[in-house]
C-alpha cells in the first residue's frame, strides 16, 4: 500500500517541518509521500516544506481557487499513492495517529477511516464549554447525512477510489463531510484520539466557516446516507 499524505496550507511555516519529520518517522517501512497544498502562504510555508524531508515532502504551490477544500480536491488528482490521507499542518492532528488510521485499510477492513473525538475513547481536551457545544451540535446536524459521528472531522485516510471521479463542492473547510457523504464506500471505521489545539499560527475557524458548514448540509440533502 502506497499512502499521500494531503496537507493543505496557508501561513503553517512554523509547523510543517515538525510535522513532516513526525509523518516520515511513523510511516517509516510504508511507501509514502507527503504534498504540502499551498496558497500562496506569505510566510513561506511553501520553502519550508520542500526542506522539511526531501524525497518525502515536496510543496505544490496552488494557482487554482483558493480555500481548504478546493486545496484537498487537486491534492486528489495529484496523490500517487493508492490510499490518502487527510490532514492538518498544525499539528493538532497528530501524525502518531497515522499507523492506526490506516491499519483498517491495509487489512481490507475498511474503505474509509476517520479520526473521530466522537467515539469512545476520543476527547478534546481543554476545549470550553461553548466550543464543544458548537462541535457536538455540527456533528448533530450532520447525523441525517452520514453516519459517521465525528462529522466534522478533518482528518482521515480512505483508499482513492473512494474520491476519484466524485463531484465534490468545495465550499467552505469542511472537505471531509463530502468524502463522508458522497465517497464511493462501504464501510467505515472511525479511530478515537484526543484533538489538541493548534500549537503554533492562528486558526481559521469563524462565523464564516459556521454559515458555509450550514450552507454545505443544505447542499447535501439530496445525497444523503442512511444513519447507522
Amino acid at each position: 500500500m502506497e499512502v499521500s499524505l494531503l496537507v493543505p496550507t496557508y501561513n503553517e511555516a512554523a509547523s510543517i517541518g515538525a510535522l513532516a519529520t513526525a509523518a516520515r518517522a511513523v510511516l517509516a517501512g510504508i511507501e509514502a509521500e507527503m504534498l504540502v497544498l499551498d496558497d500562496g502562504s506569505p510566510d513561506g510555508t511553501a520553502d519550508a516544506a520542500d526542506r522539511a524531508a526531501p524525497g518525502f515532502c515536496r510543496a505544490i504551490r496552488r494557482t487554482g481557487p483558493r480555500g481548504l477544500s478546493h486545496a484537498v480536491i487537486e491534492g486528489f488528482g495529484l496523490a500517487r499513492g493508492d490510499c490518502v490521507v487527510v490532514m492538518d499542518a498544525d499539528l493538532s492532528h497528530p501524525p502518531e495517529l497515522l499507523p492506526r488510521l490506516l491499519a483498517p485499510l491495509q487489512a481490507g477492513e475498511a474503505d474509509l477511516a476517520v479520526a473521530s473525538r466522537y467515539v469512545p475513547g476520543g476527547s478534546t481536551p481543554g476545549w470550553p464549554l461553548r466550543r464543544r457545544v458548537t462541535s457536538r451540535v455540527a456533528c448533530w446536524l450532520a447525523r441525517p447525512f452520514t453516519p459517521v459521528k465525528d462529522a466534522t472531522s478533518g482528518y482521515f485516510a480512505c483508499r482513492l477510489d473512494v474520491v476519484r471521479e466524485v463531484d465534490f463542492d468545495p465550499r467552505g473547510f469542511k472537505i471531509g463531510l463530502e468524502v463522508f457523504v458522497k465517497g464511493r464506500w462501504k464501510r467505515v471505521v472511525e479511530v478515537p484520539y484526543a484533538f489538541q489545539d493548534r500549537r503554533t499560527g492562528e486558526s481559521k475557524l469563524g462565523a464564516r466557516v459556521m454559515f458555509h458548514y450550514i450552507e454545505q448540509l443544505a447542499a447535501l440533502v439530496p445525497r444523503r446516507r442512511t444513519p447507522r
